[in-house]
């Protein structure tokens, strides 16, 4: 029988780089010795856009990226505009008119690089109309269980007023909004009528100009929990083996199930294991104390916008 060996160094070459892998893992990067490259706005950029979009080169193993943007300069600080952490390599904030400097660090949980070299920019004054108000929350996509909400929008400047808009059908019809008024600040408390989709945009006003539209964002209000849950095997009263699959049917909309495990007494939870979060439709039950016995049990399920339903009827099964 013939043998094909591997040549040590090739072995040599793949332990010692899975040993990196591994080491890489459970030792964090240092960002130390890294530096980080800004790409926008450049330097000596000016806009008469208010709207800044700031976007820089991501650095390998940053976990985030702090930006600071001041007033004039950084030699010379008259007003720290901004100073914020964020996940990605992209951040827009709406700036008044005057000049700008700002810079950026990537941070892991241990390291940071050093601040790139600040950018100047200048904001010009413009007209409102050439305007845009950046939306701030609810963040788009969001789904909520609760009826009451907050919406929040940067200022223009320049703006003395601002128009929300709410709608469900993608503002197709200006005359059968849900929502459609003139407000003076940058947040109104709004509770949802119903379940349902809805679009929401603002756009800064004075006197005499209006601003552009800002961008739709989208949230879905559903606080309609699932339906009550059918249990399935093992069958009420049954004698059975351990460890026993509990299994139960699918419930309309539910995400994920909890499940309730009981003492004999029926209301005290087995362990502190219960209830338990699941996203299927059956749990491997072994006892860790007393195996005989009879042991209680019931299912609710949970929709993605955290709605509960009601429990199924509860069930016992006999452990020999």
């Amino acid at each position: 029988m013939k043998f094909n060996l591997i040549p040590l160094s090739l072995f040599l070459a793949v332990f010692i780089a899975a040993g990196l892998n591994s080491c890489k893992d459970i030792i964090e990067p240092s960002l130390k010795d890294r530096s980080i490259t800004p790409e926008a706005p450049a330097n000596g950029y000016n806009s008469a856009n208010y709207n800044v979009n700031f976007w820089w080169d991501e650095v390998d193993d940053a976990l985030k990226y702090r930006l600071q943007v001041v007033s004039p300069k950084f030699d010379s600080v008259g007003t720290l505009v901004l100073d914020t952490v964020v996940k990605t390599n992209k951040f827009t904030i709406n700036l008044n008119p005057g000049e700008y400097q700002w810079r950026v660090r990537a941070e892991n949980g241990s390291s940071q690089t050093v601040y790139s070299t600040p950018k100047s920019f200048r904001i010009l004054y413009s007209s409102i109309k050439q305007q845009q108000v950046k939306l701030g929350s609810p963040g788009n996509g969001l789904l909520t269980n609760q009826a009451g909400v907050a919406f929040q929008w940067g200022d223009v400047y320049g703006a003395t007023k601002y128009h929300l808009q709410i709608d469900t059908n993608s503002f197709s019809d200006e005359n059968t909004l849900v929502y459609n008024q003139v407000i003076p600040g940058q947040q109104f408390n709004f509770s949802f009528p119903k379940d349902q989709t809805y679009q929401w945009r603002v756009r800064a006003e004075n006197d005499t100009a209006q601003a552009l539209w800002s961008t739709i964002s989208q949230i879905t209000y559903d606080h309609t929990p699932p339906p009550k849950v059918v249990l399935s095997l093992p069958a009420k009263g049954q004698t059975v083996n351990s460890p026993v699959t509990l299994q139960w049917n699918s419930a309309l909309t539910a995400a994920k199930y909890k499940l309730y495990v009981f003492k004999a007494d029926s209301v005290t939870a087995y362990n502190a294991t219960f209830p338990v979060l699941l996203s299927n439709t059956s749990y491997v039950f072994t006892p860790t104390s007393n195996p005989g016995g009879t042991i209680y049990w019931k299912v609710s399920g949970i929709d993605a916008a955290g709605n509960e339903g009601p429990t199924s009827d509860i069930r016992s099964f006999v452990l020999q």
